[in-house]
């Protein structure tokens, strides 16, 4: 599993038109998943995020209640090293990622963080205003 992490002083996905979620001041994650990640393995991904000590004064999002936004991103596992075209072959299949972003986000929420989401399958406008700029790249 993979993750972009960001703190941001806004975020919103929008599908369609229709506002899909929306954060301000907390973590921006765009979320990829491969084809070995399991339940376990959504679990330790939850905690690292809420944990992670990004936020201002070295602060988490568990430490300050901060909202998190999670929006599932396969492309995060295109592998461009060879031609101009992405390979996807590690992202794993829809199938497959959907139940494991959801357990993520099921596991951020169990922990108590304000958690939205964008939706999955859908052509998604994502906004962010970046803060710092901090960005932190998770990879599991």
């Amino acid at each position: 599993m993979r993750a972009v992490v960001q703190t941001v002083g806004r975020a919103s996905v929008t599908v369609d038109g229709e506002v899909v979620g929306a954060i301000t001041d907390g973590l921006l994650v765009l979320l990829g998943v491969t084809h070995t990640d399991t339940v376990e393995t959504a679990r330790t991904m939850a905690r690292k995020v809420h944990e992670l000590r990004i936020l201002d004064d070295e602060r988490s999002a568990a430490e300050v209640a901060a909202p998190i936004l999670v929006v599932s991103q396969f492309t995060l596992y295109g592998d461009a090293r060879k031609g101009r075209r992405p390979s996807w072959t590690a992202a794993a299949p829809a199938e497959v990622a959907e139940p494991l972003v959801d357990a993520v986000v099921e596991a951020l929420r169990h922990r108590g963080a304000p958690v939205h989401t964008g939706r999955f399958r859908a052509h998604m406008l994502v906004e962010s205003v970046n803060v710092g700029p901090r960005t932190i790249l998770l990879d599991l």
